[in-house]
């Protein structure tokens, strides 16, 4: 729940959401834009229709479009290579990514419309999307906000790389971070040039919001707070974005996702959830290595096996990926695998749900940790190396499945079947749960009336209508 929740006339107001064209941040900005409708304020969200198709698919944005105006801005069309599983970082979607560039023309056309009917308008955008919304510096009833992705704790250890010690203490001891994964080879080179785009339209907003809660990262959001880059400019932790509660509304349990029925029959905190994402595309051996891992561990399991998504579809059709012969058939009954889509909050929000492999997408880090689920970490590129170290070292509630030092080795099926062990049937794991857990109600506590989460979402909300 939000706390107050004042109408504010259409013609004062209005929000303008920008999100980056890849799906966890469509999700995040979708989630946010829910939240702010709910305190009656006229919300613009703008996209490709590829994106608004992705949502609609996986989200079931309809019963939103009575609240959230969406607006689907054509981007040229554009070739994209199939998924490369030797490459970490998701190379076949950088053209969909570049085409993101497209759209600062019909943004700017739209706000500047926009801004002729409302007295104020608020863009929230992407930090990758700063290239397309750059023209809003020049209205004079327009300011912007920037979404931070990646957690706090990823833009603060930024800082602290680039100051040293700098004029604020850093809130980890050295010893600690001399352990942090290097930034190397996180991106592309072709992604690469499309950050350094981004980063030259920089500077002109106001504030940034993160998909955060003080609650987890208190230490790290006072710390850039602080610190002499976030100057003048406000920080909101508005997080979690995703819902902690998830209501069934009464849906008869036959008419639930098939996972769901699985798991309403298996003991509490039993089973491993095994999804990497939706740009992840393993190559065939390091399924079968993983495939034989989860076999061998022992341990119930459901995982989602597909491959990655690519620019023009959305993932839902079945495509092969090849399992090791009689696989299904041995772990009938303990393994469950879905090929298609599953619903992972609810998933995770499971009583039977004890632990979660993961990519550590930020996105699927705050959904585990809202739901009080420790993770087995297993990272592939972007800040999730970081957000793997942010689990494991410094909240505690994870195991390291791959180094990102060991990232171009291949993990062995013993090594995956000693980690779904040592989380899901040892005191270590039980020890993780439990800190997991209390963390999870912590998180649970805040989004409640009055709680941090609704207090930071409060004062955001006075910022924007002052």
């Amino acid at each position: 729940m939000t706390g107050n929740r004042k109408t504010t006339p259409a013609t004062e107001l209005a929000v303008v959401m920008v999100p980056f064209v890849a799906q966890g941040h469509l999700t995040q900005l979708l989630h946010l834009a829910r939240l702010i409708a709910s305190y009656n304020i006229p919300i613009h969200f703008i996209t490709t229709p590829g994106c608004i198709h992705q949502l609609q698919t996986r989200h079931q944005i309809s019963a939103d479009r009575t609240r959230i105006h969406f607006h689907e801005f054509p981007t040229p069309p554009f070739v994209s290579p199939p998924p490369d599983p030797s490459s970490h970082f998701p190379t076949h979607l950088q053209p969909l990514f570049d085409s993101s560039l497209h759209l600062r023309h019909p943004t700017t056309t739209f706000l500047l419309s926009l801004s002729l009917k409302v007295k104020k308008v608020v863009v929230i955008h992407d930090v990758l999307m700063s290239y397309a919304v750059q023209d809003v510096k020049t209205l004079t009833n327009a300011e912007t906000f920037v979404f931070q992705p990646p957690p706090a704790f990823y833009q603060a250890c930024g800082i602290w790389e680039k100051d040293g010690d700098g004029q604020f203490p850093f809130p980890v001891e050295r010893e600690l971070m001399e352990k942090l994964p290097s930034k190397d080879r996180v991106f592309s080179q072709e992604f690469r040039k499309l950050l350094e785009v981004q980063q030259s339209h920089m500077g002109f907003h106001v504030g940034e919001l993160y998909d955060s809660s003080r609650v987890i990262e208190g230490e790290f959001i006072e710390y850039l707070e602080k610190s002499e880059i976030a100057g003048k400019k406000k920080i909101w932790a508005i997080g979690p974005l995703n819902p902690v509660q998830i209501s069934y509304n009464g849906t008869e349990s036959t008419s639930r996702h098939k996972c769901l029925q699985w798991l309403d029959n298996q003991p509490r905190n039993s089973v491993m959830y095994v999804s990497f994402g939706t740009t992840t595309t393993f190559c065939d051996e390091q399924i079968r290595e993983l495939a034989l891992g989860l076999e061998r561990s022992g341990q119930r399991f459901i995982w989602v096996v597909r491959v990655a998504d690519t620019s023009d579809s959305v993932g839902f059709e079945e495509r092969k990926v090849e399992l090791p012969d009689e696989f299904e058939e041995r772990v009938k009954g303990r393994g469950l695998i879905e090929r298609l889509w599953a619903p992972q909050l609810e998933i995770l929000e499971h009583s039977a749900t004890g632990g979660f492999m993961s990519h550590c997408g930020w996105n699927s880090s705050m959904e585990s940790i809202s739901m009080g689920v420790p993770m087995a970490t297993w990272p592939m590129h972007s800040d999730q190396p970081r957000n793997t170290f942010f689990i494991t070292d410094i909240i505690k509630i994870g195991i390291v499945v791959k180094n990102w030092e060991s990232r171009n080795e291949l993990v062995k099926a013993n090594v995956v079947a000693d980690a779904v062990k040592r989380l899901m049937a040892s005191e270590e794991g039980a020890e993780m749960r439990r800190r997991a857990v209390k963390l999870g109600g912590e998180v649970k506590e805040s989004v409640a009336e009055g709680g941090v989460r609704c207090r930071e979402m409060d004062s955001f909300i006075s910022y924007i209508c002052s």
